[in-house]
């Protein structure tokens, strides 16, 4: 290719760039021809959601794992040695190649299987869009979907008997029921780490409020009871 070809073809991916940012098709095309692709050998997990390679740190994109103390923090790195320790896996890179901590951000395959999406349907994660959405977010919403449905892990729902009657309004948590509800323990959490813990009980038709990030929920929040299982989830 001579130079000429190359900086017409320059300038055609500068103006279809252009466009993506109005047109989400051209987007997602741009997104499907020039993500890259490289395979990699896990040397350790972590924890549920990162890796060591030998190209550095791996931060599984789309989703988030419970953190150290947090219930299935070890069920979600437990599932990850099981799947990939010590095995060539393929890695997807986005629009957004490092996180914050300089980790590298991807989705990870391994025999043709999506690994962040399966810890999400196997209630190991929840998804979490915290670089926008992309073509796997999809699959990540219907990956929880089926985990709600399975109720297992992050997605076993809560018997407590205020569970049918609380709800959410922006940084409110509201008591519908006709009774006192005690709430100490409970936990809300938006899609990453994000997190409030409440320390009181909640009289009827009485409501209290919750200092939680909006931004970081990315849209979604997760209301647990003391023992972590799930009261609601609200996007």
């Amino acid at each position: 290719m001579n130079k000429k070809q190359m900086d017409r073809l320059i300038i055609i991916f500068v103006i279809l760039a252009i466009i993506s940012l109005f047109y989400p098709p051209i987007d997602n095309f741009l997104e499907d021809t020039f993500s890259a692709k490289e395979n990699v050998l896990v040397e350790r997990v972590i924890d549920g959601d990162t890796i060591d390679t030998g190209i550095g740190s791996i931060r599984f994109l789309g989703i988030n794992t419970p953190e150290r103390g947090e219930l299935y923090y070890n069920e979600a790195k437990v599932f990850l040695e099981t799947e990939i320790l010590n095995k060539t896996v393929e890695l997807e890179f986005a629009r957004e190649r490092y996180d914050k901590y300089n980790r590298t951000l991807a989705y990870v395959f391994y025999e043709n299987r999506n690994i962040n999406v399966d810890l999400v349907e196997n209630g190991f994660a929840n998804y979490y869009f915290y670089d926008g959405r992309d073509k796997y977010s999809n699959e990540l919403e219907d990956a929880w979907d089926k985990c709600i449905n399975n109720k297992i892990n992050l997605c076993e729902p809560s018997s407590n008997i205020c569970k049918s009657c609380i709800s959410i309004n922006k940084n409110y948590l509201i008591n519908n029921c006709g009774f006192t509800c005690d709430i100490k323990n409970w936990t809300i959490k938006g899609e990453g780490r994000e997190k409030f813990t409440f320390n009181s009980t909640l009289n009827s038709n009485e409501q209290t409020a919750f200092e939680i990030d909006l931004a970081d929920s990315s849209g979604s929040l997760f209301l647990r009871d003391g023992d972590g299982k799930l009261v609601l989830w609200k996007k």
